[in-house]
């Protein structure tokens, strides 16, 4: 029988806090759910921390959609963004979680994350993700 160390115990509680923050998130209905017409938020306060080197990370995140029956709701978006202040998590990882908790909020019929992080140790990244509504049968 395997035995949680520590570092399984504190990986388990990070999980289940990563999964929580989904529910910080409020949509409202698309007054205008006939239409196709894009949003775009553009957050340029966004941090985290590298999980390598404890070191803060900032991004602007800038996120486009094209709503179905629900809208994201702007406040929620920003307390959502913060809630990964203090988290380690690499830029890849933060920029799908972010656009898969999103997604599964609102539905959208379209939706992309940008998240143009700053320059770290000489290099600039971005990492951009897309979500695409599956096709009605």
């Amino acid at each position: 029988m395997h035995e949680l160390t520590e570092t399984d115990i504190e990986k388990q509680k990070k999980k289940r806090c990563m999964s929580d923050k989904r529910t910080i998130i409020e949509t409202f209905p698309n007054a205008y759910p006939d239409r196709d017409y894009r949003v775009v938020h553009t957050a340029p306060e966004f941090t985290s921390v590298c999980p390598k080197t404890g070191q803060p990370d900032f991004a602007t995140m800038i996120l486009e959609y094209i709503p179905d029956s629900l809208c994201i709701e702007l406040k929620s978006l920003k307390l959502y963004y913060n809630s990964f202040r203090n988290d380690g998590i690499y830029f890849e990882s933060v920029t799908n979680m972010i656009l898969e908790d999103l997604a599964a909020c609102c539905q959208p019929r379209y939706m992309k994350l940008t998240a143009n992080f700053n320059v770290r140790g000489g290099i600039t990244s971005i990492v951009e993700v897309e979500y695409k509504k599956p096709a009605q049968a």
